[in-house]
């Protein structure tokens, strides 16, 4: 709609979700650590977290399914709950379940010892995500899951950056896990261990401090975020309630599109100004004419022209403006290149100098 697009135009702040926005969204189980006493194994260990996971639409519970199954099937829990932003909480023959955040084990009353918190963190400044695991209210094991960054993600952040936008990361991820992200795409400011119902009020204090902000998101969890900032712009490849509710739809999956949107808004909005100009521009000079300004020098005869003269007139407003607005689709957006593009290597042909 017009509104986006004129909006676009005065984007301040771009908010980033991270998981499937900045990320490809497909993560996968690097690392498992198995704690449990006695031993269960590692696959045992992989095997109960993946049941606890099985009905997750969440990327980090899907990963975890998906590893789980390159060995065998993965029954379904007799009852699974989703706790928001921390993890789940799930029963399978007589078990109790948890996957999940430090948050979720504190309140269940587990323990964490200090050589399973230096491990998490080690982890985290790897820029991997730790989930715990536990049974029987006993931790049993760590899964780190990490994911990748999109090609396109660090161009576009330089491209949003250079053009004078304020970039923010938002994430319900880990600090640390976040701000290694951050740092390798060039991101100074991160928003990190944010709840679902949380993202909304970050974007709603951003607004408060004048800024006129965009969010840029692919989750349900998105969803509310996206309806309250002055622009939402949705992933394609996202979900549905994501893409209904963004003012702004990028097909592809790339994150160098934003960068096009807010440059086709301040395009549009440049356009529409030049028009107004020509029309108030024909007015203003043939306003005078038709009220006889031409008298004294052409005499009353005059008069019978200006009928004439008020269609050329009008057909030639009408011409301009058209003609105008008809140069925008000679507009070729400039994709910042991908890191892939930048490093691919220079293949000379034949005949042509070096």
């Amino acid at each position: 709609g017009g509104e986006y697009l004129e909006i676009a135009s005065k984007v301040q702040t771009i908010v980033f979700d991270k998981t499937g926005t900045l990320t490809e969204g497909k993560p996968s189980v690097t690392d498992i650590y198995d704690i449990s006493e006695p031993r269960i194994g590692e696959k045992e260990l992989l095997r109960l977290a993946a049941i606890a996971e099985s009905g997750s639409e969440h990327p980090l519970g899907q990963a975890i399914v998906r590893k789980a199954k390159e060995d065998n099937l993965i029954p379904n829990p007799e009852i699974s709950e989703a706790i928001s932003g921390h993890g789940l909480r799930a029963e399978y023959q007589d078990h109790i379940i948890l996957v999940g955040t430090r948050k979720l084990m504190i309140d269940n009353r587990i323990p964490i010892p200090e050589k399973v918190e230096s491990k998490l963190t080690e982890l985290e400044n790897m820029g991997k995500t730790a989930v715990l695991v536990a049974t029987d209210s006993k931790l049993s094991g760590i899964l780190a899951l990490a994911d990748t960054i999109k090609e396109s993600a660090k161009k576009a952040v330089d491209a949003l950056k250079s053009n004078g936008k304020e970039v923010i990361m938002l994430t319900g991820d880990n600090e640390r896990t976040a701000k290694h992200i951050a740092g390798l795409l060039g991101i100074n400011r991160v928003i990190a261990q944010v709840l679902p119902q949380q993202k909304e009020e970050v974007i709603s204090k951003l607004k408060s401090d004048g800024k006129i902000v965009a969010m840029v998101g692919d989750g349900i969890n998105d969803a509310p975020a996206l309806a309250r900032a002055d622009l939402g712009i949705a992933i394609g490849s996202g979900t549905d309630v994501a893409k209904e509710t963004g003012g702004i739809i990028l097909i592809k999956g790339d994150v160098r599109d934003v960068v096009i949107a807010l440059e086709l808004g301040r395009k549009t909005v440049s356009k529409i100004k030049q028009n107004l100009f020509w029309a108030f521009a024909y007015n203003t000079g043939l306003i005078p004419i038709a009220g006889g300004a031409l008298v004294p020098l052409l005499g009353v005869g005059i008069f019978g022209w200006l009928p004439m003269l008020a269609a050329v007139a009008m057909a030639m407003s009408s011409v301009t403006v058209v003609g105008n607005s008809i140069l925008l689709g000679r507009y070729k957006p400039k994709l910042p290149p991908s890191t892939a593009e930048l490093q691919r290597p220079y293949v000379q042909q034949p005949g042509h100098p070096k």
